[in-house]
């Protein structure tokens, strides 16, 4: 049976385009997101707190997570933007850090005021900051399929980072639908291109459920071979860049799809929609997850 690890990532990805929630707020969705017996969370982002109102307490969140570590094994990773967050992260405590390299100029200058190409080259710098301070790093290729901006992503500029990645040792590499536009034919070819330039680098994929083929190509990226997947409960969360979107596909949702494909993961699908419920009351509005309206089939 194939094993999918999926990475719970409300607590970043999702939040970070809310209105601030309390830190108290956070940690019981946090209670509520570690006891699904998921094993990776994206916990939060060291960013400008200018530009993210929301995740402005990724310091005082990190001190929070040691415990969480230690009762429930779980890993926590943060994201960074640049070198700086990158020194702020790991002197937080974070052991596991995400950079993300837009693969789209457009997207890269809107998000975080560089090319590409100079996006590309601070992998090196960051990877160095984290190996240093034993930590792991992973590179997040953006916008991989199409960017709010540029329109398609050639597949060409995908493989050139994700080949400069693993040169530049990178720990794990991952491709991501960040406007939610791309389809299972797509995710295949795709994956079938990024796999043999990184060698035996865990490879991971991120999809936003926008025009509703989200949990499709999850589907597809497992059958071509991803092992590893992003999801937020409740499908919080949403790309500042792409107007509608209805957010990542929900863990929940992907959870009774795999389940139901023979699919191997660590997360109880009862635990993963009541945690639903705690981010839909923290967030103050309804999420677009499936299975919060109707639950299991096993349970009707």
């Amino acid at each position: 049976m194939t094993h999918v690890t999926i990475r719970e990532v409300c607590l970043r990805d999702g939040l970070q385009i809310e209105d601030p929630i309390p830190l108290s707020a956070k940690l019981e969705l946090l209670e509520a997101v570690v006891a699904t017996g998921v094993r990776e969370v994206e916990a939060t982002a060291f960013v400008s707190p200018s530009k993210v109102p929301a995740l402005a307490d990724a310091a005082a969140l990190a001190a929070e997570l040691p415990r969480f570590r230690e009762a429930h094994g779980v890993e926590f990773s943060a994201l960074v933007a640049g070198p700086g967050g990158a020194g702020r992260a790991v002197a937080a405590g974070m052991s596991s850090l995400e950079y993300v390299v837009s693969a789209a100029d457009g997207h890269s200058h809107a998000n975080v005021g560089r090319s590409t190409a100079d996006s590309t080259h601070l992998i090196a710098d960051i990877t160095r900051i984290a190996h240093e301070n034993d930590a792991s790093i992973e590179v997040i290729i953006a916008t991989a399929w199409d960017c709010p901006f540029d329109g398609p992503t050639d597949p060409g500029r995908v493989v050139d980072i994700a080949t400069a990645a693993y040169e530049l040792g990178a720990d794990r590499i991952a491709i991501a639908d960040t406007i939610g536009t791309t389809t299972p034919g797509r995710v295949t070819g795709l994956v079938n291109r990024v796999r043999p330039v990184i060698g035996d680098l865990p490879l991971g994929a991120h999809f936003h459920n926008t025009r509703g083929t989200g949990l499709a190509s999850a589907y597809a990226a497992v059958v071509a071979g991803v092992t590893r997947l992003d999801s937020s409960v409740g499908g919080l969360g949403g790309c500042p860049f792409a107007p509608g979107a209805s957010g990542n596909i929900a863990t929940e949702d992907l959870v009774y799809l795999l389940r139901d494909s023979d699919v191997d993961v660590d997360v109880d699908l009862q635990a993963a929609i009541h945690a639903a419920g705690v981010a839909q009351k923290a967030v103050g509005h309804e999420l677009p997850s499936a299975l919060l309206r109707a639950g299991d089939r096993l349970l009707a």
